[in-house]
C-alpha cells in the first residue's frame, strides 16, 4: 500500500504537469482547429530562460530567497515564452490560416524543430542541473513522500484550471472567444476582433506551459533543449484522452495519464514477470491513445461546441 499511495502522489504530480500543458492545446485547438506542436517546446523555452534567469538572480542577489528568485524567474520565462508563441503565431500559423490543414501542421512540426535548434545553439546541447529553490524537507503521508515543490506543482494546478474556467466563462474575453470558436466570420460581425483572440489564447497557453516548464525542470533537476519535446506529445495525448476543445477534459485526461504512467511504470514489473521495467513507462501514453482513438474518438467528455475555447 505504500507503493501504491506513492505512485498515485507522483502520478498526480506528473498528470498535473500534463493538464497544464493540455490546456494549451486545447485552447488553441478549440478556437482555430490547429494543433500546435511547437508548444512543448514553449515548454522547454520557459524552463531554460528560468534557468538563466535563476543563474544570473543568484549573483546580483546573493542573499534573496530561493522562493523570490523562482518566482521572479518564473515572470520573465512566461514574458518571453508569451512573446515566442505571439510571434510564432503571427508568422508561422496566421499566413496559413485558410489553407488546407496539412500545411499548418506541417509548419508546426517544423517550427518545433527550429526553436529546439536555436535553443541548442543558445543553451549548448548539454544537460543543465536545475537549483533547488524551495525548502527540500519531505512531507509524509501514510507511507509515502511529497515534496514542497510537488505540493507546489498540484496547488498551481488547481489555481490554473480554475483561472481557465472563470476566464472562459464569466470574462469579455472568454466570451470572444466563444464566439470566435463557434464561428469566427460572424464573431467579427458582432465587434469581436479575431485576431486579437487567436493571439490571447496563444498567449495564455504560453503562460502555462512556461509555468509546466519550470515545474517540470524543478520536480526532476534538469533541463536540456530536448526536454519539452516528449511532455508536449503526452499532453496532446492528454487532451485527446480527456475531449480535446474542453478545458475540463485536457485537465483530467492529463490527470488520468499521469496516474497511468506512475501505477504502470511501479507494476509493470511484476506484471510482465521481469521482461518490461520502469523505463518503458512512456509506452502508457501511447496505448492510451491508440484505444482512445480506437473506442471514443471524442475523448472521454467529447467537445461540446459551447465549452470550447
Amino acid at each position: 500500500m505504500d507503493i501504491l499511495l506513492q505512485q498515485i502522489i507522483n502520478g498526480l504530480v506528473l498528470g498535473s504537469m500534463y493538464a497544464l500543458i493540455a490546456l494549451g492545446y486545447t485552447m488553441v485547438y478549440g478556437i482555430i482547429q490547429l494543433i500546435n506542436f511547437a508548444h512543448g517546446e514553449v515548454l522547454m523555452i520557459g524552463a531554460l530562460t528560468s534557468w538563466s534567469c535563476i543563474g544570473l538572480m543568484r549573483e546580483a542577489m546573493p542573499g534573496a530567497p530561493g522562493w523570490l528568485i523562482l518566482l521572479l524567474a518564473t515572470v520573465i520565462a512566461c514574458i518571453v515564452a508569451a512573446a515566442l508563441n505571439f510571434t510564432i503565431e503571427k508568422v508561422a500559423y496566421r499566413p496559413l490560416r485558410n489553407s488546407p490543414r496539412l500545411a499548418p501542421l506541417i509548419t508546426a512540426i517544423g517550427m518545433s524543430l527550429l526553436l529546439q535548434t536555436l535553443a541548442m545553439i543558445i543553451w549548448k546541447p548539454n544537460y543543465k542541473p536545475y537549483p533547488t529553490l524551495l525548502p527540500p524537507v519531505p512531507f509524509q503521508i501514510g507511507g509515502a513522500v511529497i515534496t514542497t515543490t510537488q505540493i507546489l506543482i498540484l496547488g498551481v494546478t488547481v489555481v490554473a484550471l480554475s483561472a481557465m474556467v472563470y476566464l472562459v466563462n464569466y470574462t469579455r474575453l472568454g466570451r470572444a472567444m466563444r464566439a470566435t470558436a463557434e464561428n469566427p466570420r460572424v464573431a467579427a460581425l458582432m465587434g469581436v476582433k479575431p485576431d486579437m483572440v487567436i493571439s490571447a489564447t496563444f498567449i495564455i497557453g504560453a503562460v502555462l506551459a512556461a509555468i509546466a516548464g519550470i515545474m517540470y525542470a524543478s520536480n526532476y533537476g534538469t533541463a536540456q533543449h530536448t526536454m519539452g519535446f516528449l511532455p508536449g506529445l503526452k499532453a496532446f495525448t492528454a487532451a485527446v484522452f480527456g475531449g480535446i476543445g474542453n478545458l475540463t477534459g485536457a485537465v483530467i485526461g492529463g490527470i488520468l495519464l499521469g496516474l497511468i504512467e506512475a501505477i504502470g511504470s511501479g507494476y509493470i514489473g511484476a506484471l510482465t514477470g521481469g521482461v518490461l521495467g520502469s523505463h518503458y513507462t512512456d509506452i502508457f501514453a501511447f496505448i492510451v491513445l491508440i484505444i482512445i482513438l480506437t473506442l471514443r474518438p471524442s475523448g472521454l467528455l467529447g467537445e461540446r461546441v459551447a465549452d470550447r475555447a
